[in-house]
């Protein structure tokens, strides 16, 4: 499956499109990550924990989102964005979505 965020895919041609597509993660953060994250916080430098988690919600909504592709017979998605959002009370959850184009090309 060829993912990018061109419209297009240098050297190949589309001939169908199948339709716009979504993949979509809702990941908590668990209390340790987010104790971790709050001592980055407060002594500065980088948080590992969130970034895992943002990581790991990033690749589960692209593999979603090729999956969504491949059901529909696409062999490609183009225009692909990625969303982050905050959820939560507390602002303990990461919303992650991938969205783009299922297209065929040859």
């Amino acid at each position: 499956m060829i993912v990018t965020t061109t419209p297009s895919v240098e050297g190949r041609k589309i001939v169908e499109y199948k339709g716009v597509i979504f993949g979509e993660v809702i990941a908590g953060v668990n209390f340790l990550k987010d104790f971790a994250a709050g001592l980055s916080n407060f002594f500065g430098g980088r948080s590992r924990s969130y970034e895992g988690e943002l990581i790991e919600a990033r690749e589960a909504a692209l593999e979603e989102m090729q999956n969504r592709a491949a059901r529909l017979g696409a062999n490609a998605v183009v225009g692909v964005d990625i969303d982050y959002e905050v959820l939560g009370q507390g602002g303990n959850m990461l919303m992650v979505t991938a969205s783009g184009t299922a297209v065929v090309v040859e």
